[in-house]
């Protein structure tokens, strides 16, 4: 693999441990896009930063936060992987307008509007009736943009989706899913979707996730690669970039976590099922970061060329980074 080659991936939520930081490291990974939180209140929130810095402290050769894209290319430089945070739920905010800014302050760069169910801001990919943006997702919108946080509707549904790409005056962002129309699940996003996040001037980012695949956790390499040289030809390769939802050694307590959070009695099981209610397989071209190389190769592959890979694999992240996370400046008050 090219040693000029920046790899950014856009949505891990591991076990984090030296054994994972070192793995990056092996397979090239220059910065990850770490999931904070799925369920968590401000208060947690704030515990699973404190959690971060900690691991900043105790592993600064191999990590350093990241909280503008600057800091993704300084750690680059030094041999460090950066990290930038990320909500997979609007759960941060609780219902306080203040806490976007406060949290974006804190280094929360990335927040989904919502986790699959309907929540205040937004109606998430599970619920039977997508009521679109709500009247608190409409400020929190504008508020993100002011801030400099990064929308990411992932976990949303149709309408909601369209409806923040039409809100928001900043590029809106899919981290982890990947084409409805490669495969139907009900996390994947129509090529409707996929078009409005394009011309917002957003990112895709591809999905390794079996449930997201087609043949699971037995899909090829090259049929992944193909799914994202299709998706090219629709949406621009501009616009593409990889979130692997890898969540290395983690038990299974935090995927029902994930599924249940505190508002089922009854177990969830997301896009698994009663028999099939654990993580699912690895796949066996990506089954930690130091597989990264794989992935560059099977792109190669498809016919990307060396320019179109490196976009992909990470300078297309690093540029949505550029265009979503400055904050607006403020406007002056005339007297």
């Amino acid at each position: 693999m090219s040693q000029d080659m920046l790899i950014v991936d856009g949505l891990q939520y591991s076990n984090w441990s030296r054994e994972i930081f070192q793995q990056m490291r092996e397979g090239g990974v220059d910065a990850v896009h770490a999931t904070l939180v799925y369920h968590e209140t401000i208060r947690e929130t704030l515990s699973r930063m404190g959690e971060w810095n900690r691991r900043f402290e105790a592993h600064s050769d191999l990590i350093m936060p990241v909280r503008e894209p600057a800091d993704i290319h300084r750690a680059r430089r030094q041999g460090r992987v950066g990290v930038f945070l990320g909500a997979q739920n609007c759960s941060p905010i609780e219902d306080d307008i203040d806490m976007v800014e406060v949290m974006r302050d804190l280094g929360l760069l990335i927040m989904q509007l919502t986790y699959n169910n309907q929540s205040l801001l937004a109606c998430g990919c599970y619920e039977a009736e997508d009521s679109g943006i709500t009247r608190f997702g409409r400020q929190v919108i504008r508020e993100m943009n002011r801030v400099g946080m990064v929308i990411d509707m992932s976990h949303s549904a149709e309408r909601s989706t369209l409806e923040a790409v039409e809100l928001s005056e900043r590029p809106v962002i899919i981290s982890h899913a990947n084409p409805a129309s490669w495969q139907p699940a009900k996390r994947n996003k129509s090529d409707k979707v996929l078009h409005a996040i394009a011309e917002s001037g957003g990112l895709l980012g591809f999905s390794a996730y079996p449930f997201h695949l087609k043949n699971g956790p037995d899909c090829t390499l090259a049929e992944y690669c193909e799914m994202i040289a299709r998706t090219a030809d629709k949406i621009g390769v501009e616009h593409l970039g990889v979130g692997t939802d890898l969540c290395q050694n983690q038990p299974t307590s935090v995927l029902e976590w994930m599924r249940n959070g505190r508002w089922s009695k009854d177990m969830d099981y997301g896009e698994g099922s009663a028999a099939n209610a654990g993580w699912p397989d690895p796949l066996p071209w990506l089954r930690d970061n130091r597989d990264f190389p794989n992935l560059v190769a099977g792109l190669r592959e498809v016919g990307f060329s060396e320019n179109e890979v490196a976009g992909i694999m990470g300078q297309n992240w690093v540029a949505l980074l550029e265009r979503t996370t400055t904050p607006q400046p403020a406007l002056t008050q005339v007297a």
